[in-house]
């Protein structure tokens, strides 16, 4: 009986170290900080660094690779200087519609529709309301506007900026005016 009452001792012993024990995560932590990092932010100060930075600041000027100046600001001015000044870098052997067709069609079409008539899959399933038409003699378009809309985006529509880049909005600015001339015909 002395035996029997050992093992179940024993028994209750291991079972409550087992029952306490929690595969995702160790009981004891040797260094907590291992599992359990701590956040820092880029540019703040901290004790930890000693007076350094945790990451340096860009030089003044400078501009990221993959970028570009785009001296039209995100403004009512911006877009009316960039509709009267601005004028495609593509000349006519640089300009690929079947290109600027399928970027088209990936970003535009949804909304535009295929033929720029403002009536695309989501404004047929009235996801989105008031996408107008290429042809709309009150907002006459051209590649200034086009491209600064593309860049900044304008009124519900959004920037299309980290989707495109430089020359392939041209190339969609240049898809655009064909679909203008197509409607206006």
């Amino acid at each position: 009986m002395k035996s029997l009452s050992n093992i179940v001792v024993i028994a209750i012993v291991f079972g409550t170290l087992l029952s306490c024990q929690k595969d995702s995560r160790p009981n004891y932590q040797f260094m907590p900080n291992m599992y359990e990092p701590v956040g820092y932010e880029t540019y703040g100060e901290y004790e930890v660094f000693a007076g350094e930075q945790s990451a340096m600041l860009p030089v003044e000027g400078t501009i990221a690779r993959g970028f570009e100046l785009y001296e039209y600001e995100n403004t009512n001015e911006g877009y009316d200087l960039a509709k009267a000044n601005l004028k495609t870098i593509l000349d006519s052997t640089q300009v690929d519609l079947v290109r600027g067709k399928e970027l088209y069609d990936i970003y535009c079409g949804l909304c535009h529709g295929n033929a720029g008539k403002g009536q695309g899959n989501l404004v047929k399933r009235e996801k989105i309301l008031g996408v107008p038409s290429y042809d709309d003699a009150a907002r006459a378009i051209n590649e200034g506007s086009i491209y600064h809309v593309i860049y900044y985006g304008r009124n519900a529509m959004g920037s299309y900026a980290n989707q495109l880049n430089h020359e392939e909005r041209w190339q969609v600015t240049a898809y655009v005016l064909k679909l203008v001339d197509d409607l206006n015909k």
